[in-house]
């Protein structure tokens, strides 16, 4: 069973609707015994790295997710917002300490020619195949201002070029999380999520 994090922080529901139309089970929930029951952890989320941590917080879930994902090794995928909380600190809108479960930090774009947000549907490149099949490269939908910087080159799975290589998704171990909605991202975006929910870890 799948558990969708609800922190109030998001759709949730478009998420599920992604999951329902696969035949995946899902339950959205905030409930510590649901999460600690479920097979598959999913944080979406849209909005301030800050705001997001202190939803987490006042809900206990900060425990109860870091024990699941890091000590029980349960499967996490994370969407938008919820893959850039799993690094150890963001900037939005000032400094503010993350989960810390992926090494490195959550930056500002920084771009002189480029629009920000980001926002469209694009292209990626893969780096780690685990996920993507050979024809799931393209229209990806990315709407964020602020982009994941990991520590270690091999935790990230895919980028997407916009001024540089920005972090597409990332894949360490049983965590996996894109900055691209898969539930937004069309007939690529089901491919990766039916393959990412059929894959064992």
């Amino acid at each position: 069973m799948v558990v969708i994090i609800d922190y109030g922080m998001g759709n949730v529901a478009s998420v599920q609707k992604a999951l329902n139309f696969l035949n995946i089970e899902s339950v959205i929930s905030d409930d510590h015994e649901t999460i600690q029951n479920a097979d598959v952890i999913l944080l979406p989320g849209v909005g301030s790295f800050s705001q997001g941590m202190k939803n987490l917080e006042e809900r206990g879930l900060v425990a109860v997710l870091t024990e699941e994902v890091m000590i029980k090794k349960k499967k996490f995928l994370g969407i938008c917002l919820g893959m850039q909380l799993i690094m150890e600190k963001g900037m939005e809108p000032t400094e503010c300490k993350g989960l810390g479960w992926v090494q490195g930090e959550v930056l500002k774009f920084d771009l002189e020619d480029l629009s920000v947000p980001h926002m469209g549907w694009n292209n990626i490149s893969v780096l780690n195949p685990t996920y993507y099949g050979a024809e799931n490269t393209s229209d990806f939908y990315f709407i964020h201002s602020f982009h994941v910087v990991p520590k270690y080159q091999q935790d990230i799975a895919a980028t997407v070029n916009y001024g540089f290589d920005v972090v597409a998704s990332i894949q360490k171990n049983n965590i996996f999380a894109t900055q691209f909605h898969p539930e937004k991202s069309q007939t690529s975006g089901l491919a990766l999520l039916k393959t990412f929910f059929n894959t064992h870890a």
